[in-house]
């Protein structure tokens, strides 16, 4: 059974798709977030980045939606006590504004890079500018991302305030040796969206892409 509701996002039985058992299972779990961390090697990207002027966050956050678009799971979301199913994804990076705070900006999910540039310097630049977050709207599945480019982590693990089921990733400066620069990513997904297996075939995917460039 479906039902449309506002924005024209589509409310779904659990029990007609794939994630009936995690739903039965996880959205009423005190802590249903699962993280897993992974060390990718993001050689291709910084070599792109310097070679084309390219920010290495907005290629990372390419190769992002681009490895979730191929995902089915990806277009599921539990929201409050229901199953969502969106036709569209964005991915949402934290931007440094004017004024010294911090702000979100939703970036649509584009197979062309030069689209996905472009969205990215015009909507992050509006962002930095404004002071204020800029969301595409409830129509969007948004995969969250943040990067503390000045430091470098091994790992995070997101706390869970139970309004923000977003899958999300997290991760800091990559680290380099000899001609090599490998990133450690920890990525964050609620149960019912995604299991421990298709969770990790989507950073395999996300190594994949980032390997073609």
């Amino acid at each position: 059974m479906i039902n449309r509701i506002e924005n024209d996002i589509k409310e779904v039985d659990p029990q007609s798709t794939s994630r009936a058992l995690a739903f039965e299972l996880w959205m009423k779990a005190p802590m249903p977030m699962v993280t897993l961390m992974k060390a990718l090697d993001v050689t291709a990207l910084v070599r792109l980045s310097r070679k084309r002027n390219y920010k290495f966050n907005m290629l990372l956050c390419w190769c992002i939606g681009k490895a979730a678009a191929e995902m089915k799971d990806f277009y599921l979301l539990p929201v409050g006590v229901k199953l969502m199913q969106y036709d569209r994804l964005a991915v949402n990076t934290v931007v440094a504004t004017r004024d010294g705070g911090i702000a979100t900006c939703d970036i649509p999910v584009s197979s062309d890079l030069e689209q996905f540039n472009q969205d990215y310097l015009k909507l992050t630049g509006q962002v930095r500018e404004s002071g204020e977050s800029y969301e595409l709207g409830e129509e969007y599945m948004v995969i969250g991302t943040s990067a503390l480019a000045g430091y470098e982590i091994d790992g995070a693990v997101n706390i869970y305030a139970g309004c923000y089921n977003n899958p999300f990733l997290i991760w800091g400066r990559y680290r380099k040796k000899w001609l090599r620069a490998t990133l450690p990513v920890s990525f964050q997904f609620h149960h019912t969206q995604l299991d421990g297996i298709p969770a990790a075939e989507f950073l395999e995917r996300l190594q994949r892409e980032i390997q073609k460039l």
